[in-house]
């Protein structure tokens, strides 16, 4: 289709707010407006939405968005409204008066953007209804859950090769935040695009600091890192199973920071409460199992942390990315210990699936504990991962290169743990676990050591040069390397065909060095309530930052949306350093398009207006702005974890 140059331009101004494009959302968005296919990976925080957004306001029809987050297509839906966008959405939760409604709006052209479920696809009487209609554009976000090697994957994806076959004129975008070559081939196939342009982004996200810390007390450790460095911010701690996720919920409230469950084994009720509350408030903590967070809008998440390992560096990235998507300072912190590693490895190998799933599984979890174990850059490491190039010098914003690991060959203390595994198996056909390996090796006369007289073994007492830790952190990077394995329902060591080679001194074993304490890097950034949003500002602008946030919250509470939806902590920020003496003014303001102009721009100016002004550093332009790190987003309805995890 024809399109006048630079119309795409035009709407990024007076809908978004933004003077330019990002990065690669300018040909995306060029390429799909002229009728294209596009395959896109960006990082979460990249402008992924955009690309469809724009596309399906300036084609003639309405863009058909395909997302598996049914339960906050709302809230999706409202922040749109909100920039002056027609925007709805089709799903379980409404009734048939609001679907009526809906489908005659689209049949009616009234419509900029429609949003529905997967599942709703496979309806004939969906199908139906699009045909009655003219569409510009159809978006399959979260691209990667066609994958059945994936993370997140979903069935109802594999059925939307049909929207090519059933509407071959009608552009359409498959867009992910993350996926290895394999998946982005796989989506490629499976959606059947193969005349499709691919756009990958650089799934770089410099403002996140990635840091892994040894697991000691895990749940202090966390209180310890919530308290010192994100008090009163909002965030996801994530963790394996939904009893755990009960207790730390617990633990944390108990301890003066506010926070909720979330997992598939609440009552739908009760985890939409909690849902709308972590969208709603401001520096609410939200413990979850990973069925929570998938395609989450809220920009102002300050920290993403593990209490568990993640089965896959993909999973990881993904959950971490819900950190900082406005581009301020957030921590991607994660407790990693030897009873991850075992209970990973016990998942794979009692879980469902045949051969060559198990195989794919482990090299997943062999990734992550390597992206744990490494003493090199995490960030390199991750973006190698994804197949793109690490600065060679490292980030200067991950636990490694603040704090360089030491490493120490660990080839003797490695043979003395497979000489205990082989001498248990060899002389007395016994298989024990880390901990019995461990009381051996130290000497230690246990009730457990007693009975099976392992005593009396050639190796009792010979590592005695390490600590109960450290040696540990051994059996840990053993069964990283693959020289160790864990076998049956109860984890118990067993040999690996790479032992051999340790044993007969014909490989060397380097560690890494476990810390005395777990380090604090220089991340932390302080206490208080929006400390990172306000971090950069200097001290005179505060008072007008928290005046302008306790304004949106009241403006928030007014309309029933979530604060974001006004104005983002980054525009919040922009204007307080601005300072904006007229409605006029404001419009300059990255982020502020025609319609939030027009419904906000009186009260910002009185905000500012019955404040003192900030004198010399009021003056000057604020910092540069880019496209909104997202259109509004959502969750899965549902992912139930899997079996075992309790």
């Amino acid at each position: 289709m024809a399109v006048t140059d630079g119309e795409a331009l035009a709407v990024l101004h007076r809908v978004f707010g933004y003077e330019t494009f990002r990065g690669e959302q300018e040909s995306v968005v060029e390429h799909v407006i002229a009728g294209g296919d596009a395959v896109v990976l960006m990082p979460t925080g990249g402008g992924k939405s955009l690309c469809y957004q724009i596309p399906a306001l300036v084609r003639p029809g309405t863009g058909v968005v395909v997302s598996p987050l049914i339960a906050l297509m709302q809230d999706q839906v409202d922040a749109l409204r909100a920039l002056g966008v027609r925007a709805g959405f089709m799903n379980s939760t409404q009734d048939f008066d609001e679907r009526r409604t809906v489908e005659a709006e689209f049949l009616a052209g009234e419509l900029d953007l429609l949003y529905l479920a997967p599942e709703r696809l496979r309806t004939e009487s969906s199908l139906d209804l699009l045909s009655r209609g003219k569409i510009s554009v159809f978006a399959i976000d979260e691209a990667h859950c066609v994958s059945q090697w994936g993370h997140d994957f979903r069935p109802d994806y594999l059925s939307l090769s049909l929207l090519g076959e059933r509407w071959p004129e009608v552009p359409r975008l498959a867009l992910t935040a993350t996926a290895t070559d394999a998946t982005h081939r796989e989506i490629t196939d499976r959606l059947r695009m193969p005349e499709a342009r691919h756009f990958v982004a650089s799934f770089d996200r410099p403002n996140i600091q990635y840091r892994i810390v040894p697991k000691a007390d895990p749940r202090k450790q966390l209180l310890s890192f919530l308290s010192e460095e994100h008090a009163g911010d909002a965030g996801i701690v994530y963790c394996l199973s939904r009893n755990s996720v009960d207790k730390t919920a617990e633990f944390l409230s108990r301890n003066g920071i506010e926070a909720v469950p979330y997992h598939a084994g609440l009552d739908a009720g009760t985890r939409a409460a909690h849902q709308a509350r972590f969208l709603r408030e401001e520096g609410l903590v939200v413990v979850a199992t990973i069925a929570f967070g998938m395609g989450i809008d809220k920009p102002d998440v300050r920290f993403v942390a593990h209490l568990d390992l993640p089965k896959s560096v993909e999973g990881y990235y993904q959950e971490t990315g819900r950190a900082g998507r406005d581009g301020l300072p957030s921590t991607a912190w994660m407790a990693y210990g030897l009873n991850d590693v075992i209970q990973q490895r016990k998942l794979i190998q009692s879980g469902e699936g045949d051969e060559a799933f198990r195989r794919r599984a482990n090299q997943h979890l062999d990734s992550m504990l390597g992206l744990c174990e490494t003493v090199r850059c995490r960030r390199g490491q991750l973006l190698a991962y994804f197949g793109q190039e690490p600065a060679p010098a490292g980030c200067g914003n991950c636990d490694t290169c603040l704090v360089p690991p030491e490493t120490w060959d660990g080839t003797v203390a490695a043979q003395k743990v497979l000489s205990t595994v082989v001498r248990l198996q060899r002389e007395r056909g016994q298989k024990f676990g880390a901990v019995q390996i461990v009381d051996i090796l130290l000497g230690r006369r246990t009730a457990k050591v007693i009975q099976f007289d392992h005593d009396q073994l050639s190796v009792f007492g010979i590592g005695e040069e390490l600590s109960e830790a450290e040696w540990r952190g051994v059996v840990r990077q053993l069964l990283a390397q693959g020289l160790l394995a864990v076998e049956g329902e109860y984890g118990t060591l067993v040999l690996t065909e790479e032992s051999g080679a340790v044993l007969r001194r014909e490989r060397e074993v380097p560690l890494r060095k476990e810390p005395k304490k777990p380090a604090k890097t220089s991340g932390g950034r302080g206490g208080g309530k929006a400390k990172t949003a306000a971090a950069e500002l200097p001290q005179e602008l505060l008072p007008a930052f928290e005046a302008l946030r306790a304004w949106r919250a009241e403006q928030a509470r007014e309309q029933g949306v979530p604060a974001y939806v006004i104005f983002h902590d980054a525009t919040l920020r922009e204007i307080a350093t601005v300072w904006p003496a007229s409605v006029a003014e404001l419009g300059g303001i990255s982020g502020v398009g025609e319609k939030k102009l027009a419904t906000y721009g009186e009260g910002v100016v009185a905000v500012l207006a019955a404040l003192t002004g900030p004198g010399d550093a009021g003056a000057g332009s604020g910092p540069a702005g880019g496209p909104d790190a997202e259109g509004p987003g959502d969750w899965p309805q549902e992912e139930p974890e899997p079996d075992g995890w309790e």
